[in-house]
């Protein structure tokens, strides 16, 4: 069970929104949608390719960066 303390003079709105921040981080709430009601395979098999193509997406932006030489960037001087 996650728990957050609520400090000394706290609002407790912000303490909700920690909260919330907190199981939104960890996926609970996401999985507490998707069990609210049943999903067929087919939407389950959706739902798995459109998340791992957005994973991809960001791996593959980070990860495909070519070193682009000085020279290429800089003009050489005329002479």
């Amino acid at each position: 069970m996650r728990s957050i303390t609520v400090r000394k003079g706290e609002p407790i709105d912000r303490a909700l929104k920690r909260l919330k921040t907190k199981l939104d981080t960890e996926g609970i709430l996401d999985e507490m949608r998707r069990r609210r009601a049943f999903e067929t395979p087919m939407d389950e098999r959706r739902r798995k390719a459109r998340s791992a193509s957005k994973r991809n997406k960001v791996k593959w932006r980070f990860t495909n960066k070519e070193e682009i030489p000085a020279e290429a960037i800089t003009p050489a001087p005329e002479a």
